[in-house]
């Protein structure tokens, strides 16, 4: 992406830095000369030796300044934006994954509801140019009409997760209305690729397949009803975002906050995805790999579906994700096998 699309003299505030997407889009920032305030509390809900290693590929750049803490911490919150005074601010920090929303609630309150709030209130009281938070393709629950539209109703969220990022977009929704603080939500669509979540179904597969496991499938071996999954890759969800940093939406009825899905708008079945991350390991690996498959019924809070209608972000920046997943997996299956030596 050409650098002078973004404004290099603002300060950009990305929360969950050492995040799967919060590293790649803090490192195309920095690489763009752009001054970049990190935060992360390094949780350890997956490998924490992964997210030092995407914070190694980041602290070396001179304009990044990196606070270990948590965005539920208001005082640590609070000082960082009267300290720094970020013009833009990017919202990745949250508790992710629906299934463990059950196992642990907590960690989803604390995380994504009271630390969304307090990343609210300092913008209130230390006005941002731009705030950009995530949302979740899961806010659409079990809806039937696909694709889906920002349009459509999504009231009724199966996971305790989805309703956090349902409640996140009517809290940015409110304090853009309130405090006329311009704010975007974006409903992301089953994100991967390199140095991605070790709970993500694709990094599970194959770390199960090295040991020798067997894959669990959750979707009752019913092949001609199989799960769908709009799957992003994470080079075309950081573009998608630094193309939206610029444009701050304008108010309507007073309130300037806008809601975009960033997905392929191409779901796959999930065997299809399976097959192909095997052919993709086959081609790194250089032998036939095929994963010993175990099929159970769906998890409580999994969704048929998801598939995004990207018009409306097509509309506001003139791009839509587009790298394949044969492209993608294979990236992933060369990243996986160099960082875990695998060949």
């Amino acid at each position: 992406m050409n650098c002078k699309t973004l404004d290099i003299s603002k300060t950009y505030l990305v929360t969950g830095a050492a995040g799967f997407i919060g590293f790649y889009l803090s490192r195309n920032l920095l690489e763009q000369g752009c001054r970049v305030i990190g935060i992360d509390n390094i949780n350890d809900y997956y490998d924490v030796d992964l997210k030092y290693t995407r914070l190694e590929q980041i602290k070396s750049y001179e304009k990044f300044i990196f606070f270990e803490g948590d965005i539920s911490d208001k005082s640590l919150i609070t000082n960082l934006f009267k300290e720094y005074r970020p013009n833009v601010v990017i919202n990745l920090a949250a508790q992710a994954g629906v299934r463990y929303s059950i196992e642990n609630p907590d960690a989803y309150i604390q995380s994504n509801i009271i630390g969304f709030y307090n990343i609210l209130e300092a913008c209130r009281h230390y006005p941002v140019s731009h705030l950009l938070y995530a949302s979740s393709s899961s806010v659409y629950g079990a809806n039937k009409k696909v694709p889906f539209e920002e349009t459509d109703m999504v009231d009724n969220p199966v996971s305790l997760y989805a309703t956090t990022k349902k409640s996140n977009e009517l809290m940015a929704h409110t304090y853009s209305h309130l405090y006329k603080i311009p704010a975007t939500g974006l409903r992301f669509f089953t994100v991967y690729g390199p140095l991605g979540r070790p709970d993500m179904a694709y990094f599970g597969f194959t770390g199960k397949y090295f040991s020798g496991e067997p894959i669990k499938i959750f979707n009752n071996g019913d092949f001609d009803n199989d799960l769908y999954r709009d799957f992003t890759y994470i080079d075309d969800i950081v573009e998608g975002i630094e193309r939206l940093l610029s444009k701050p939406p304008v108010g309507e009825h007073n309130v300037a906050h806008k809601v975009f899905n960033i997905g392929n708008n191409n779901p796959e079945k999930l065997m299809t995805f399976i097959e192909t991350l095997e052919k993709c390991l086959s081609n790194t690996l250089g032998r036939e790999v095929i994963f010993e498959k175990v099929f159970e019924p769906i998890k409580p809070g999994d969704v048929p579906a998801t598939y995004a209608s990207t018009k409306l972000l097509e509309d506001a920046i003139g791009f839509k994700p587009k790298t394949s997943i044969e492209e993608g997996l294979q990236r992933f299956a060369n990243w996986y096998c160099e960082y875990y030596k695998k060949k």
